[in-house]
């Protein structure tokens, strides 16, 4: 253990913009509640420069980071060690240094997606058809963990059919279990839930959704991986069309900001209270 004379160790959350980002606050509560001395600050990295921020972190007593855009491709090249997990993801949210000095990269989008969908909202995953929207970084970071929750199967649907298809590449172990939907094909079946990765939300426009999506009896679950402002204009249009539950993000900010938490302290914090005033706030 250190010396209660020692200094906290250092975190932080990087990319470019990062002024906007919650992650400071998330972990100060975290931090808090488990009794860690730690600090958590923003720091701006251009694309680019990855690598030689994390040199210079690290020299300066810097133990992890949460990473951003637009750093979340280049981390995987910056690092000495990379998970499965952030590999078929193309991607990683969380680096760290391990005992032995080396930087280690994971992505826990996917844990904090379904924690939230699961622990927080309560809805059942297990069994359920997805109809993912979106086949950036965004969707690739929650389909491992969905596969392995146990969905019964996940169609992508994209404006450019053929990225879908990358993705689909890009996990084998799916099988026919991982499908793409092209732009105005009608659903094969009524689907449990709907996820939108897509950015849309960021200009405020709509992705584009299947015809007859919300047409059937079995009406889906929403949930959009924007929160805040940024989601609005899809959720509403969710609810309007007449979704049994809709949701934003924000459960998974803090649920994937938990995980990183647990990576870097081998703990896991309450993520009650932070989510909680977060929505209060």
């Amino acid at each position: 253990m250190k010396p209660a004379s020692a200094s906290p160790d250092r975190y932080a959350v990087i990319g470019d913009p990062v002024e906007h980002s919650l992650s400071p606050h998330i972990h100060a509560v975290f931090a808090a509640s488990a009794g860690q001395r730690m600090t958590y600050g923003r720091e701006r990295v251009r694309a680019g420069e990855l690598a030689a921020w994390i040199e210079a972190f690290g020299a300066g007593g810097g133990r992890g980071c949460n990473v951003t855009l637009p750093l979340k491709e280049e981390a995987l090249a910056a690092v000495d060690r990379v998970s499965a997990r952030a590999r078929s993801a193309g991607a990683a949210n969380t680096l760290w240094r391990d005992v032995a000095g080396h930087w280690c990269a994971d992505n826990t989008d996917g844990i904090g997606l379904l924690r939230d969908l699961t622990v927080n909202l309560g809805w059942r995953i297990a069994g359920s058809r997805v109809l993912l929207l979106g086949a950036g970084g965004a969707a690739r970071g929650v389909i491992g963990p969905l596969l392995d929750a146990g969905v019964a199967n996940i169609d992508i649907l994209n404006r450019t059919p053929a990225r879908a298809q990358a993705v689909v590449r890009a996990f084998p172990r799916a099988g026919s279990r991982l499908a793409v939907l092209v732009p105005d094909q009608s659903l094969p079946a009524p689907v449990d839930l709907v996820l939108n990765a897509t950015s849309a939300g960021l200009s405020g426009a709509l992705p584009e959704w299947p015809p007859g999506l919300f047409s059937s009896d079995r009406r889906p679950r929403c949930y959009d991986l924007l929160y805040g402002q940024k989601g609005e204009v899809w959720q509403t249009a969710a609810r309007a069309a007449g979704a049994l539950a809709v949701s934003d993000g924000l459960g998974m900010l803090v649920e994937q900001a938990a995980a990183a938490f647990w990576l870097w302290r081998g703990l896991w914090p309450d993520t009650a209270r932070v989510l909680a005033e977060l929505r209060a706030g």
